[in-house]
């Protein structure tokens, strides 16, 4: 006969803690419900842990716009049950067991689920503490964390434009990206509708080759134009050659980027070290990694000057802060991924540890819609170029069910299509 702790189906407690009896309180996780919406167009995969104390429950994010409805699947069938039953405040126990559920431990997918169960937990705590979750964190190192804007165009007085609006609406850092004539470019917007449905239908390949001839000297006449009281940044999007990284970072010095994002794709990152001599342009590097442990070389080599975690994908909050730490002692800052694939719930959680991790450098800011505001109540948006947490106990941001089934995702092969681009000779090229 089994005598130890049971769920609340009454069926055993898969992994128990030795210690599940020791606490006064007898919280305990009743439930862990996944929601599936599209308010900003990209699919968002929100995670409730609820518990037995009512009224107390924790939200996730475990976004993930190319394998949503996979990523349901390992919160629901595999992730979720392992929860029933245990107290939500064991994070770091919690959080090492389900990643060791799998055996094959890694991948986005994994890293994804996982976190919108980790952040989860971390609201709950908060809020079962009564406080923000920065100050769970260790309180505050800064006010606000500083944030940038995306701007997008093909001439340079277009895009100096562009970038003098983001300056007045209070941004002091503003990423810009560069339409290329025939052909794809990450982050710039269509001229018409007939060039939208040809990138839509992915007819417009990647030119490596125009993207060197076109795109540094943009970047420095908008840097003539502009001055120097706004920071620039641009974001290769992992698209060049170990060969054409260094021959970009010495045409484009004289714009001086405040930093030069993903120049290299994570499958050639071994040639970062061998980018300190091609130019003196801070390189930030990471987004697409989902393991903590992919940042350790170029961090303790000093090869980068910004870590681009992105929290949802690492696996929660757990492993980001650690990795802030490393990032902390090697004089390395975070430049957390902030697209609107990431939902409010996510940002807020980012936000959280930008504002206590002393090695926070620059957060990635996109608008969110309207819609998306209306069902996240607390979403935090930009405030003169800043993001500042809410004054709220746990994250500060809520999620409304009602709204979000007024949005239902989108097929899941329709931003799988984002990523299948092509070179002019028909070759597969990393998006």
């Amino acid at each position: 006969m089994n005598h130890g702790p049971t769920d609340p189906t009454g069926s055993p407690i898969l992994a128990p803690a030795p210690w599940h009896e020791v606490r006064e309180s007898k919280l305990r996780v009743t439930a862990v419900r996944t929601f599936l919406t599209a308010p900003q167009g990209c699919p968002y995969l929100i995670v409730r842990v609820e518990t037995n104390e009512p009224g107390l429950y924790g939200l996730g994010c475990a976004s993930d716009p190319q394998r949503t409805r996979a990523i349901r699947t390992i919160v629901d069938d595999y992730l979720g049950p392992l929860l029933l039953g245990r107290d939500p405040r064991d994070i770091e126990d919690i959080h090492r067991l389900l990643l060791n559920s799998a055996y094959w431990r890694g991948g986005s997918l994994g890293g994804n689920a996982l976190a919108g169960i980790d952040v989860a937990l971390w609201d709950i705590k908060a809020k079962a503490a009564g406080l923000p979750l920065y100050d769970l964190l260790g309180g505050r190192a800064r006010h606000a964390a500083t944030a940038y804007t995306h701007v997008s165009g093909s001439d340079p007085d277009e895009i100096a434009g562009l970038v003098q609006s983001a300056r007045d609406s209070g941004f002091e850092h503003v990423r810009v990206q560069v339409a290329l004539p025939g052909a794809d470019a990450y982050g710039t917007h269509p001229g018409d509708a007939a060039q939208a449905a040809a990138i839509a239908n992915r007819q417009v390949p990647w030119d490596g080759e125009a993207y060197l001839r076109i795109v540094p000297k943009t970047l420095i006449a908008v840097r003539d134009r502009v001055g120097d009281d706004v920071e620039l940044l641009h974001d290769a999007h992992e698209r060049l050659t170990p060969a054409q990284a260094r021959q970009f970072i010495g045409a484009v010095e004289p714009a001086r980027l405040f930093f030069l994002e993903d120049v290299l794709s994570p499958e050639d990152s071994g040639h970062f070290p061998h980018l300190r001599a091609a130019g003196t342009v801070p390189l930030a590097m990471g987004e697409l990694f989902s393991d903590p442990t992919q940042y350790l070389e170029l961090i303790t080599s000093r090869s980068i000057d910004y870590a681009r975690i992105r929290i949802p994908t690492l696996g929660g909050l757990t492993p980001a802060r650690k990795l802030a730490a490393v990032c902390e002692m090697f004089g390395v800052r975070l430049a957390p991924h902030g697209p609107g694939d990431v939902s409010p719930v996510g940002r807020a959680a980012t936000v959280a540890l930008d504002v206590n991790a002393p090695s926070f450098g620059i957060q990635e800011a996109a608008e969110y819609t309207d819609a998306t505001q209306e069902m996240f109540p607390g979403t935090i948006s930009a405030q003169q170029g800043a993001l500042y947490p809410v004054e709220a106990p746990g994250l500060g941001v809520d999620f409304d069910e009602a709204v979000a089934r007024r949005h239902p995702p989108t097929a899941p092969l329709e931003h799988d299509r984002w990523a299948l681009l092509r070179n002019r000779d028909g070759s597969a090229q990393r998006p």
